[in-house]
């Protein structure tokens, strides 16, 4: 029997899981196994979950995080495709445990998938949210086309240069993205040094590149962290499509992205 049959709010998670990855395959944002999806579920755990005993050994996340004891996550497996994640989430992702001593978990649900090797990455954001207080559950990997390839120009790694560009695009993003784009210089992918890089960007906003990686989002539910980067690639697209047209676009300019900022009470 399913973990979800008694569990409608965890169901109502893990389908929006599925409904994300489906968007991500769909738009070419996951080739292969790329990507990936963490969704904290703690404060939809009932008894049944609690008293699962683990169906795998205990496994390292490879550094501590101290806001994290007894939490558990539904996290897409590694080597597991979006598309697949799509169609059948509970066999290709995976509920997890995190252990007392803040540096370990265990599997206890459903099937023996172990989850995306960029866990370190995840869960460090995931503590960061849960040590503020922040009601974000979900946190997204992906790797949009474009804005990936923005992040090949050196011009645009520069702190808040490829925010207020994507800014002035379309009026959306500003009120969509109201923090902008966090940038991080290219680390190894499944590294600690790239996790506690995306820690510290996360004090700043809530959507961070990887050069010539991905994008990483936080947020409420896994579809406004979806939302936030289709946003984001939107303008990316406008600014390209001008580009292609033989013009540089001239964007909104610096009062009127002001005049956005005032109207909505938007941050930054």
């Amino acid at each position: 029997m399913s973990i979800l049959n008694n569990n409608p709010a965890l169901a109502k998670q893990v389908a929006e899981v599925a409904e994300v990855a489906g968007y991500l395959w769909q738009k070419g944002w996951a080739e292969r196994n790329g990507g990936n999806i963490t969704v904290n579920i703690t404060d939809v755990v009932n008894d049944e979950i609690r008293a699962l005993k683990p169906i795998s050994d205990v496994m390292q996340i490879g550094t501590t995080l101290p806001h994290l004891k007894g939490c558990y996550f539904f996290c897409k497996g590694t080597n597991k495709r979006m598309r697949d994640l799509a169609r059948f989430p509970m066999d290709n992702g995976s509920v997890i445990r995190i252990l007392d001593d803040c540096a370990s978990y265990e599997i206890v649900a459903e099937q023996l998938v172990l989850p995306t090797s960029e866990l370190p990455a995840h869960l460090s954001m995931h503590n960061y949210l849960v040590g503020i207080g922040s009601n974000y559950k979900a946190a997204l990997h992906t790797h949009p086309i474009d804005l990936v390839a923005m992040t090949h120009n050196p011009a645009f790694l520069k702190k808040d240069v490829l925010s207020k560009l994507l800014w002035s695009m379309i009026p959306e993003t500003r009120a969509f993205c109201p923090k902008g784009l966090g940038i991080i210089p290219y680390k190894l992918p499944s590294s600690v040094e790239l996790a506690e890089a995306t820690v510290k960007e996360l004090e700043t906003y809530d959507v961070v590149m990887w050069e010539k990686h991905g994008v990483c989002s936080v947020s409420e539910n896994i579809l406004e962290a979806f939302d936030m980067v289709d946003t984001l690639s939107k303008s990316a697209q406008i600014y390209m499509t001008a580009k292609n047209m033989g013009f540089e676009p001239t964007g909104m300019a610096d009062h009127l992205m002001h005049e956005l900022k005032v109207a909505f009470n938007l941050p930054g």
